[in-house]
């Protein structure tokens, strides 16, 4: 039976692929032009909603000049910069659209004062690279490369002039237009778990806060995929000086002197503690905190814990749109929501959903055991939702949001992906906002990915639980070095052999550190790397601060993907 059920999901995973690859020629050869299927919903004038797969707009995207349903979440932020009078702050983990550097050079030589923050990891302009470290980057990051290069080709001639990059690298335009840059490593370490904020304050007064990176990809599509249309995002666009005063202290602290001034810079859990704030924007009551809280503070003061607040209310319906939800106490508080009644839904990305940590797997009913262990406090719903799965999107893109809507009220989001490495490593934005107007926006980009969702576990996976379940029973004990599961001792599942590869994308913190050269630190940055792109490759790694190439020879035989 299960043989037959792999093959019908094979047959279908292979239509689907079929159909996707058919839409992507036709794409290419008639850019057809699509015409938004939804009426737009009524909107707060003071805090505005916006979803770059919405069906209630389109437009047409500026690089590849495909006219396409959605939002424009570039021109919007633009629009924003552009009105700006005196001042305009970004915060953004990557920053490679060009057109909003544009914008912001426009406004610098205007005599506005513009501040940037970026991620370290994305901090030099592309064309600062030389030929010999773009062969050396991990795949994924050439593949960003790539894009770049498409981008910036605007006469279809396979090279780039001087005067086709001056004008499309972002981060060159940034630089040539003298606007001061940092990264997380201005605070003189290595950089925090990831500087992941995604937000923009102009004047002082208005505050765009987006669960989207500034890159193609993120917003418009992959240049090397005609089907996509960006990873679904979602973008809020709030006036209220108030809350524009919080993200400024934000940017503040993270900022010090800026360049060339003191070491005053603050990143991560240097960060001084502060609580959830409430503002009014309105007649809509918003709550803001800003990631990471410190391990030594009880986790009731962490952003962890205002989404578990939330949660906690619900009466009816909690539906959840998230890139990563791997934080087990929110899925514990879940799970006792359920059995009170209330209807939950969640959506994972489709990368993440079936891996070890996930606790899509926990409220499926599910455990997909690693190495004969399972993580700590691991916890299967003892009645298993139906309804948890993955959205089917355009080939290429993934489910980037972040978000949750609880009782079609009250809407979490923000750039704060639910995991441990958010929560206490990470400079990240949660907004928790009370209002059904708001909320009604979100209801609907969750109905639109809702619809046609592959929901349950699939056959291919759950073969692969009753595999690892097999195997670990049947191990052979060593009686050297036995290791009970932790959090289900019941179990006795234990590991065999102490020789097995680490999987850097699955492995705990634990075992990552038996790794060479790997201590409590760098086994945390590898966590917050995967848990935002899993890794393919061992040179793949190297994007993560602290790792160099002597480091990754001595793990070429011990790890795994």
């Amino acid at each position: 039976m299960n043989k037959l059920c792999d093959v019908l999901w094979r047959l279908c995973w292979l239509l689907l692929l079929t159909i996707g690859l058919a839409f992507c020629g036709q794409q290419e050869e008639e850019q057809p032009q699509l015409s938004p299927s939804l009426i737009p919903l009524p909107q707060d004038p003071l805090l505005q909603v916006y979803f770059n797969q919405s069906l209630t707009s389109s437009y047409t995207e500026p690089y590849r000049q495909q006219t396409r349903a959605g939002d424009d979440l570039e021109k919007l932020v633009m629009e924003a910069i552009a009105s700006a009078e005196s001042t305009v702050d970004v915060a953004v983990q990557e920053f490679r659209l060009p057109g909003v550097a544009r914008v912001l050079s426009d406004r610098a030589r205007s005599g506005i004062k513009v501040r940037l923050i970026v991620e370290h990891m994305y901090s030099r302009p592309w064309s600062d690279f030389s030929a010999q470290e773009l062969a050396k980057l991990p795949e994924r990051e050439r593949d960003r490369y790539q894009e770049f290069v498409q981008l910036a080709d605007t006469n279809k001639d396979g090279k780039l002039s001087t005067d086709e990059v001056n004008k499309n690298d972002a981060l060159l335009i940034i630089k040539n237009a003298g606007i001061p840059i940092i990264d997380d490593t201005a605070d003189g370490s290595k950089g925090s778990g990831l500087m992941h904020h995604k937000f923009v304050v102009i004047d002082g007064k208005k505050v765009i806060v987006t669960s989207a990176n500034f890159t193609t990809s993120d917003v418009h599509g992959d240049f090397k995929t005609p089907a996509s249309r960006g990873n679904a995002n979602n973008l809020l666009k709030i006036e209220n000086a108030e809350l524009a005063q919080l993200f400024t202290q934000e940017f503040n602290i993270m900022w010090g002197d800026g360049p060339g001034g003191k070491a005053d810079s603050k990143f991560g859990v240097k960060k001084p503690f502060r609580p959830m704030q409430k503002v009014k924007v309105g007649d809509t009551t918003v709550t803001v905190q800003f990631s990471p809280t410190s391990k030594t503070l009880p986790w009731e003061k962490s952003v962890n814990s205002l989404i578990n607040q939330n949660l906690g209310i619900a009466k009816k319906s909690v539906n959840l749109a998230l890139f990563v939800f791997s934080a087990q106490r929110l899925a514990n508080t879940l799970e006792i929501e359920a059995q009170r009644g209330v209807a939950v839904k969640a959506l994972i990305d489709s990368n993440f959903i079936y891996r070890p940590y996930s606790e899509g797997l926990d409220m499926m009913g599910a455990t997909l055991i690693e190495h004969c262990r399972l993580e700590a406090d691991n916890r299967p719903w003892k009645q298993p939702l139906t309804t948890v799965g993955v959205p089917m999107l355009p080939i290429g893109d993934r489910l980037h949001h972040k978000f949750g809507v609880v009782d079609r009220n009250t809407v979490i989001t923000g750039s704060h992906n639910w995991s441990e490495a958010a929560n206490h490593g990470n400079d990240e934005t949660l907004l928790a906002i009370a209002s059904p107007v708001v909320a009604a926006h979100f209801e609907r980009e969750f109905d639109r990915l809702y619809k046609g969702a592959i929901l349950g576990i699939p056959p291919r996976i759950k073969q692969r639980i009753d595999a690892r379940k097999k195997e670990c029973e049947s191990a052979t004990i060593s009686p050297k070095s036995p290791k009970l599961v932790a959090g289900n001792t019941a179990n006795n599942l234990q590991i065999a052999d102490t020789k097995k590869l680490v999987n850097l994308n699955k492995a705990s913190q634990a075992e990552l550190e038996t790794l060479p050269g790997v201590g409590p630190k760098l086994a945390e940055k590898i966590i917050a790397a995967r848990q935002q792109y899993p890794f393919t490759s061992v040179d793949d790694v190297a994007r993560v601060q602290g790792i160099g190439q002597k480091l990754l020879d001595r793990w070429r035989d011990r790890v795994t993907f």
